[in-house]
């Protein structure tokens, strides 16, 4: 990182010409990791070939315009879409040396030319189902997704909410009980929204009106929600298994007329109430922070608390309120566990992913709409661990256990640059 002064000269009525010094930034975190990647790639490709056939099957789903495989040369396809890497990677090295900065199509056209490449790689000689794969992506998202809008509205207001992992944790609790007692998967989804809300309370009380450390309380409150769900589990689940923990589980609802959309419309349109549940959630939550007085306040709050005081506004009501709203939507993507993956609560389900939730807080820059693509992203890292495994790549099994965290590194350390947290975030607001 470099920096560069730009002189702007100006004048005023009284004191004549005046020059104002700009500084512009050179930004060269996104070149090297672009770059890192790109060299892993061509090491894996060059010293590990894999001759044969890629066929990427683009048919699936309800569509009645179903589309044919798409075969190509595996290791032809890899190195095509390793030059286009190195290209893009020159553009921004460009961009960064002349204190530009990169427009966003430039990654996302890197994220799919190395995907493509990678996948034809692994894939010689077998099938990729490329409609299961993004289908099963964007399903395995839902908690990511949903997690990381509650981690945007408790950071937006002022309050960090590491305890994503204990609400989705209980979220899928309370789902696989009241959706078991009930046989109806919505008041399952409406029970997780509550467990959501009664961790996301606590916190709320411990760091807001007792000043406690935020991050301590979340941790604390992470591994009480899982010592409970595990001791509940074994006293009350396992014995009444039969009753409390077969959970009526959310069907595939097809759109009409969108679903039949090749290869699309299976991905986005042929999913779970859960999953379209995500796409209101998302749609709403970036609207009404960025368009409507709630947001403003909110916004406001978790920015500068002291200035939000002498407008009226009610910094710490605010911030209770907000907290309580965002883990009743992490709690909402618990659900997924135990109302569409499998229709059982198991000890630990969540397997660290509240975690990676916060990490798309992080890297979506406190974004809701950039939260959810990081999501996405992560989610299709979960994904592609088990298609791996199906198509027999030489990479070992543990590495594949390792991506999507691998994938989380990279992303937050890589791809976030000079973003900035909200200023007022992990500071109690104590009113003089």
């Amino acid at each position: 990182m470099s920096d560069q002064v730009v002189h702007d000269p100006q004048t005023t009525p009284d004191e004549g010409p005046v020059e104002r010094q700009h500084v512009r930034t050179r930004k060269w975190k996104l070149p090297i990791t672009l770059g890192s990647i790109t060299v892993l790639l061509a090491l894996l490709f060059l010293f590990v070939p894999r001759g044969g056939i890629a066929v990427f099957r683009l048919a699936g789903g309800p569509s009645t315009i179903q589309l044919g495989d798409l075969s190509v040369p595996a290791m032809p396809a890899a190195y095509i879409s390793l030059a286009l890497l190195a290209a893009l990677t020159a553009w921004t090295v460009v961009d960064s040396a002349a204190y530009r900065r990169t427009v966003i199509w430039v990654p996302i056209a890197f994220a799919a030319f190395g995907i493509f490449g990678f996948l034809a790689w692994a894939g010689a000689d077998g099938l990729i189902p490329v409609v299961s794969l993004l289908s099963g992506a964007l399903s395995l998202s839902v908690p990511l997704v949903l997690g990381g809008l509650g981690g945007v509205i408790g950071e937006r207001v002022g309050v960090v909410n590491v305890a994503i992992e204990g609400q989705l944790l209980l979220g899928a609790f309370s789902a696989a009980v009241l959706s078991s007692i009930t046989d109806n998967p919505f008041i399952g989804l409406l029970g997780a929204m509550v467990g959501g809300v009664l961790v996301a309370l606590v916190l709320a009380v411990f760091s807001i009106k007792y000043v406690v450390e935020q991050v301590i309380v979340g941790v604390v409150l992470n591994v009480l929600v899982l010592g409970l769900t595990t001791f509940l589990y074994g006293i009350v689940l396992v014995p009444n298994e039969l009753v409390l923990n077969r959970a009526t589980r959310f069907p595939s609802w097809p759109i009409p007329v969108l679903s039949e959309i090749p290869v699309i419309g299976p991905v986005l349109f042929n999913q779970t109430f859960i999953v379209y549940f995500m796409y209101i959630a998302v749609g709403l939550v970036a609207w009404g922070l960025f368009r409507t007085r709630w947001g403003l306040r909110l916004r406001a709050v978790g920015e500068h608390p002291q200035a939000a005081d002498t407008v009226g506004i009610k910094v710490n009501p605010t911030r209770f309120w907000n907290v309580t709203l965002g883990g009743a939507i992490a709690g909402a993507g618990g659900a997924y566990f135990t109302l569409v993956s499998v229709p059982q609560f198991g000890e630990n389900m969540t397997a660290g992913l509240g975690f990676i939730a916060l990490a798309t807080v992080i890297f979506g820059q406190w974004h809701p709409i950039r939260a959810a693509l990081a999501g996405l992203l992560f989610g299709f890292a979960n994904q592609l661990q088990g298609l791996l495994v199906v198509l027999g790549t030489p990479i070992p099994s543990e590495f594949m256990l390792m991506l999507p965290y691998l994938v989380t590194i990279l992303a937050v350390v890589g791809f976030v640059g000079g973003s900035r947290a909200p200023a007022g975030t992990g500071k109690p607001y104590i009113k003089n």
